[in-house]
């Protein structure tokens, strides 16, 4: 397991750590897995100096590969993250998995029902899997799923596995926080091309049609296929044979009709071209098709470090997550300015003026307080 060196302190202003954090950096970076679990915990609940120790480590992030798998509920992506971790593994790799679970209505936690559902890996050297609460986020993932996925990234994983709660067809946030994404369907569940429409069309990489032994798995490839030839402006790309004529050599080409026969397009291919998302059949349960997922992953993220893509989509990624850490901030402190304001009697005291005015006196006391 690669391990890199970390600064606990630098000159851009953040805080130092307490001795118990120090103790916890030191023991993440000697390798300790227990380490490893504690410092995500006190990011999943945003424990007092969290973000310090997330800089204190963030030397280390940004050399593991980020897998993303999502899909409807039942789609089977706790099996397929399973075995695709077990196939990484047996390639001599070490996996980090966050498996995002609907948050529990008592207590807020993690079901863990993932990590159940992986449970013979849970002893696995090599593999560390970790379950998180969606905790209300409607994107797929937990606020602070990003932030789990760069611990582990920091750790020295060389993969780091992220599924998704499930929620059907608004969780597309994982595609911001990984390299690739995964898109899981199962035939016969009725919401395949339903949840194309609402973006997962968009941000899939790899297709993968789970328990394609079961009917309909080769109707449904070819419906995620028509669809994708319909996005790119090739219908006859993915069309079927008919009375022995083949449309599908027609793709990439223009038919000239004064000459009869099929001519190159004037548009002559580039070196390195657009990246294709496949259509795989996989039987995740039974293990097949598995191998050439996992090759089909090695060869888009061979295809994003030869485009450039790897390291924009990266910085796009930062830039995202710096934002959303900046609103973090904002709010925890104009919670601190609106209990205040509770305190010194303004649920009770007389209003003075509209909510819009008092809002705006408020928002003019945010940034003057500590965001701790």
């Amino acid at each position: 397991m690669r391990r890199g060196s970390f600064a606990i302190m630098n000159e851009s202003g953040a805080g130092a750590l307490s001795p118990q954090l120090q103790r916890l950096a030191d023991g993440f970076r000697s390798g300790d897995p227990l380490a490893l679990a504690r410092c995500i915990t006190r990011v999943e609940n945003q424990a007092a100096g969290f973000e310090d120790l997330l800089h204190a480590l963030h030397d280390g992030v940004g050399r593991a590969r980020r897998t993303g798998l999502t899909g409807p509920p039942g789609a089977g992506k706790s099996t397929l993250t399973a075995v695709v971790a077990r196939q990484l593994r047996d390639r001599g790799e070490t996996v980090g998995i966050v498996a995002v679970d609907p948050s529990s209505p008592f207590t807020g936690g993690a079901l863990l029902g993932d990590r159940v559902r992986m449970d013979d890996l849970a002893t696995e050297p090599g593999i560390f899997i970790r379950s998180m609460a969606s905790r209300g986020s409607h994107g797929g993932l937990a606020t602070t799923t990003r932030e789990a996925a760069d611990l582990m990234d920091a750790f020295g994983f060389d993969h780091v596995l992220l599924e998704t709660v499930g929620v059907g067809q608004s969780e597309l946030e994982v595609a911001t926080n990984a390299d690739s994404t995964v898109v899981v369907l199962v035939p016969e569940s009725g919401d395949g091309i339903q949840a194309m429409k609402a973006g997962l069309m968009e941000v899939a990489d790899l297709f993968v049609v789970n328990k394609a032994d079961r009917p309909g798995a080769d109707r449904l490839k070819k419906e995620i296929e028509v669809v994708q030839a319909i996005r790119a402006g090739s219908p006859m790309a993915a069309a079927p044979a008919h009375h022995g004529v083949d449309l599908s050599a027609l793709s990439g080409h223009d038919l000239d009709p004064a000459r009869g026969h099929v001519a190159d397009s004037a548009d002559s291919l580039p070196s390195i071209p657009d990246w294709e998302a496949p259509v795989l059949k996989c039987v995740a349960s039974a293990g097949e098709g598995i191998s050439e997922l996992v090759d089909r992953l090695d060869a888009h993220f061979s295809w994003l470090e030869e485009t450039g893509m790897l390291g924009a989509q990266r910085q796009l990624a930062a830039l995202e997550h710096t934002r959303r850490v900046l609103e973090r901030a904002v709010q925890r402190q104009a919670a601190t300015v609106w209990k205040d304001w509770i305190g010194d009697g303004g649920r009770t005291g007389a209003f003075e003026g509209s909510p819009y005015e008092i809002a705006r006196r408020l928002a003019g006391l945010v940034g003057r307080r500590p965001g701790k």
